[in-house]
């Protein structure tokens, strides 16, 4: 079902799903939501004229589009002061992502959370309207019973067409983990109330050139991190030589962790160019061969 296809291929290969005609998408202005086999994760992306590359809308632009508009919803209805919206990342959405965010909701209302959905899923709980995605397309927005009953009763009150949105969300998103078909018509509906075409949603912000690595160590879970894996809290001395390296390069971040499937320890790094970003993983990496082994 996922061969040369689906949400993985498109995010992680950054190519389009074979048989897919590039230039002629692109003449047409073609939208493209890409779903993977079982239907629980999706990205969008469309065809520039002249690349032969999609240009990806993955996760965390999900999570943003469906964020921000929550919060316009709540600030319209007056519902921003009693329910409280939580926007929760993991440590790999990219920094363009969390400094756009961050510069639209109040610093309370920004999370990350161990890599995972089931971490981010747990997190998302501790607010009235929680919205996560991972950057794979794996996400949703939850409503807890206080929210949606608030949201009913100022629909119901004439709350004006801000309250019969924000009603309309409630129950077209599904609180279930990953339910791309709910979430492609969520986008869809956004998109359309804003006018936007894929175009407009990919120039809300730039990512960050990033480069994910993986080193094969002795032990991996000698490196333990604090519960978001943004920090290494051991060995002690790996976060220290981590952040030195991190320092020399502009929008440089890079953070560590150990992979959960193999047996090895994955590195993700950001920076203003790619060659910055390439260059910071590789150091990185050289550094924690060095001292795991």
């Amino acid at each position: 079902l996922n061969d040369g296809c689906g949400a993985e291929h498109v995010q992680k290969a950054k190519k389009a799903p074979s048989g897919i005609d590039i230039a002629a998408s692109a003449a047409r202005g073609t939208r493209f939501a890409s779903l993977d086999g079982d239907a629980d994760r999706v990205v969008y992306f469309y065809c520039a004229k002249g690349s032969d590359a999609p240009v990806l809308l993955d996760g965390d632009r999900i999570l943003i589009l469906l964020a921000e508009h929550v919060s316009h919803l709540l600030k319209g209805t007056g519902l921003a002061g009693s329910l409280s919206l939580g926007v929760v990342q993991t440590a790999y959405a990219n920094g363009a992502s969390t400094a756009y965010l961050k510069s639209k909701v109040p610093p309370e209302c920004h999370a990350f959370a161990a890599t995972g959905v089931k971490h981010l899923h747990h997190k998302a709980l501790d607010y009235d309207i929680g919205a996560y995605f991972e950057a794979n397309g794996h996400g949703t927005v939850t409503f807890n019973a206080k929210a949606v009953s608030a949201i009913q009763k100022k629909a119901a009150d004439g709350g004006g067409e801000d309250a019969r949105q924000l009603e309309a969300l409630t129950r077209l998103i599904n609180p279930a983990i990953g339910d791309a078909i709910s979430d492609v018509l969520a986008v869809e509906g956004v998109l359309a109330l804003k006018g936007w075409s894929l175009s407009d949603w990919s120039g809300m912000y730039q990512d960050l050139p990033s480069r994910m690595t993986k080193e094969m160590v002795k032990d991996r879970t000698a490196i333990k991190t604090i519960p978001d894996e943004t920090k290494v809290t051991q060995p002690a001395e790996l976060q220290p030589e981590i952040d030195a390296l991190v320092a020399k390069v502009p929008q440089g971040r890079c953070f560590v962790r150990p992979s959960g499937t193999e047996d090895c320890v994955r590195v993700y790094a950001e920076g203003s160019t790619q060659e910055a970003a390439d260059k910071l993983a590789e150091d990185v990496g050289v550094v924690v061969r060095r001292i795991l082994g």
